[in-house]
């Protein structure tokens, strides 16, 4: 759109059907660049896309020509087809109905960027359901916890 300038910078987090550890060590990275390649298709900047085995953080600069649910449902739809299609599990592989969504300024890029670079080492400190429930939390999201994701104990 002509004369339309903006600076929306989105955090995504979703997690993997069942809460199970399914994103393998081994192709995981191949995973994170594919869904970087979805983001970057639909016209929006992939800031960085990293997780653990069991969910992923996007983080994204968003143009307000896209909707941010229609985003990320191409993400997952398109992510789970790449998985199931190589094989890369066994049975079918699904993502959890939903996301987390949260805003920043421009002068956060670079610790939301490290936070999320760093996700490994956060979870050998807490879990993704102390996580979530934090960012939720933080930035003053109300939820009711029998719409959370389903969260493995």
């Amino acid at each position: 759109m002509a004369n339309t300038y903006s600076q929306i910078l989105i955090h995504v987090v979703f997690t993997v059907k069942g809460r199970g550890n399914l994103i393998d060590k081994r192709w995981r990275s191949d995973l994170h660049k594919y869904i970087s390649g979805i983001i970057t298709s639909k016209g929006q900047k992939s800031i960085i896309v990293n997780g653990v085995g069991d969910h992923i953080h996007c983080f994204i600069g968003l143009k307000p020509s896209m909707s941010l649910s229609e985003l990320i449902r191409d993400v997952k739809n398109n992510s789970s087809k790449f998985i199931n299609e190589n094989q890369l599990v066994k049975g079918k592989f699904q993502w959890q109905e939903g996301f987390g969504a949260f805003s920043y300024a421009t002068s956060q890029v670079k610790n939301v960027y490290n936070y999320i670079l760093n996700q490994e080492e956060h979870h050998k400190k807490s879990t993704f359901k102390e996580e979530y429930i934090d960012l939720l939390e933080t930035y003053e999201v109300e939820y009711e916890d029998d719409y959370l994701f389903s969260f493995v104990e």
